[in-house]
């Protein structure tokens, strides 16, 4: 019978009695918060990591305790990338395609949120060319790396029902901009390229999954101030509050990695595939009447398989790659 997790299970019980060794791991964004801890949670199991950053220097002193915590073939290694970039995105496939090391799990991590409006270096609105265009590059030119019974598993978030992507006008060159309308822009395309990537390549033994990590007080909250973030949770809570809700908990980072692992180590294939995960669980669909609430469940537009489509065609569109 297979163990159940919650909200509160932490990496350390989730991947309770899980053998990794031999298991190869692309993780991007392992120099602070739940990259960090991902990563030292499965060497920890004997899986060997390789770490996508923008900042190798940084990422060396913040992975001490990935090193310290390896068991087994469990190791670590870093790579430079900045999401930022696609040039950069690109030289680290390059680099990556040219050693040939097959990888059992691909974890788009790293992300920003809630930031003052800026442009990427390819001239696309920062957090969705952030969050999900350098993913998509990446994780698409890899993909031949990725073995059969492989996963890709992206980090989404609760924002996603903060709005569905725009296909139209995705670098707000006609709308109006807002920093959660943004961060909500790209964490539902992060949702939707789950979705349509597992499509095409679940026929080949490779899945894809989308995860909510939770609440967890890291260094993506830092372009809100105190008092923005108090006043988000409190908007939260009463919404919550109405629907007879929980109110809104922070999760310690361990907590928050959980469901990573949980989807790329632990759950069935089949269960987790195409699906957007939360506390453990795979996230149940949440109506328009619904809309509103920020917490448990996961909006319909982000698993509708033809918005994928149209995601994936649109994202081709702005990389100039096909793929």
């Amino acid at each position: 019978m297979s163990k159940t997790f919650s909200a509160t299970s932490t990496t350390n019980q989730v991947l309770e009695g899980v053998e990794l060794n031999g298991k190869r791991v692309l993780i991007t964004g392992v120099s602070a918060g739940l990259g960090v801890e991902t990563a030292r949670s499965l060497a920890a199991h004997g899986a060997h990591v390789v770490g996508a950053v923008r900042n190798i220097a940084k990422a060396k002193g913040a992975t001490q305790s990935v090193l310290a915590d390896a068991k087994g073939s469990g190791g670590l290694e870093l790579i430079e990338m900045d999401l930022n970039s696609l040039a950069s995105v690109r030289r680290c496939a390059d680099q990556l395609l040219a050693k040939g090391e097959k990888f059992d799990l691909v974890i788009a991590n790293a992300g920003i949120m809630a930031c003052p409006f800026g442009k990427t270096e390819d001239g696309f609105e920062l957090q969705f060319g952030t969050n999900h265009l350098g993913h998509f590059v990446l994780v698409n030119r890899i993909v031949s790396l990725m073995k059969n019974g492989s996963r890709l598993v992206n980090l989404s978030s609760a924002g996603h029902r903060y709005s569905d992507v725009d296909l139209d006008d995705p670098n707000f060159e006609r709308t109006p901009y807002t920093e959660f309308g943004a961060y909500g822009r790209s964490k539902t395309a992060n949702v939707l390229f789950a979705v349509e990537f597992d499509r095409r390549h679940k026929q080949h033994g490779i899945r894809a999954t989308a995860v909510h990590p939770g609440g967890i007080r890291t260094e993506l909250t830092r372009h809100m101030d105190e008092a923005a973030l108090q006043k988000r949770i409190g908007e939260v809570n009463e919404q919550n509050k109405a629907a007879g809700q929980p109110l809104f908990q922070w999760k310690t980072v361990e907590q928050g990695a959980a469901t990573t692992v949980w989807a790329a180590a632990v759950a069935d294939a089949n269960v987790v595939g195409g699906r957007y995960c939360e506390d453990c669980h795979v996230g149940e669909w949440v109506t328009q009447e619904g809309a509103g609430l920020m917490r448990g469940g996961v909006r319909s537009y982000a698993l509708d398989p033809e918005r994928a489509k149209a995601l994936w065609a649109k994202s081709e569109e702005m990389v100039g790659e096909r793929f």
